[in-house]
């Protein structure tokens, strides 16, 4: 119980066991001025009517304020659950987006990865030919320093196998092409 409903019935007690101890003094009759006209009444009788109704209509006061209260609080609780209900799905949809962004941000990196590897491939492709292309061609000009050191030995009278079989082995002299492609 709360400590303003404590006093109230503490003071209503209190009252109510004054009423009781003067009840002979307050329903004696007196007479009393209406200012229109007068009357002969008990004042006592009268006063604590009209206390009773002040009660009574304070009483109706504080209800009503108190139902208004709960009233605007239901009303702010729901508003509150509605601005609650939109920001989760404001949320939801902020971590869908991020989510379809990283999606597309992976996407775009596996793309250029590709793009890369593929221009790799091809530049690699091309080194090679052209590394092979080299090579055909110096082959090509070693055979023909071969053939002019041939031609100048056969014209000093010298045959040129000979010199070729004691100086560098038979398989030094063919090329051979083992790369992978």
């Amino acid at each position: 119980m709360r400590f303003r409903s404590l006093i109230m019935i503490i003071f209503f007690v209190l009252v109510g066991g004054f009423v009781t101890l003067n009840w002979m003094e307050l329903s004696r009759n007196t007479v009393l001025n209406l200012g229109v006209t007068t009357v002969e009444g008990p004042l006592g009788l009268v006063m604590l009517g009209l206390l009773l109704l002040a009660v009574i209509l304070f009483l109706g006061y504080a209800v009503m304020i108190q139902t208004s209260s709960l009233l605007e609080t239901r009303a702010h609780t729901k508003e509150m659950k509605t601005q609650r209900e939109l920001a989760d799905k404001a949320e939801a949809s902020r971590y869908t987006e991020l989510r379809g962004l990283i999606d597309k941000i992976e996407t775009e990196s596996r793309d250029r990865q590709s793009q890369l590897q593929q221009w790799m491939d091809s530049r690699l492709n091309t080194l090679q030919d052209q590394v092979c292309s080299r090579v055909d061609t110096s082959g090509n000009t070693i055979a023909s320093y071969m053939g002019e050191l041939e031609d100048r030995l056969e014209a000093q009278g010298l045959p040129p196998n000979a010199a070729m079989d004691r100086r560098v082995p038979a398989d030094a002299v063919e090329i051979k092409r083992e790369y992978p492609l």
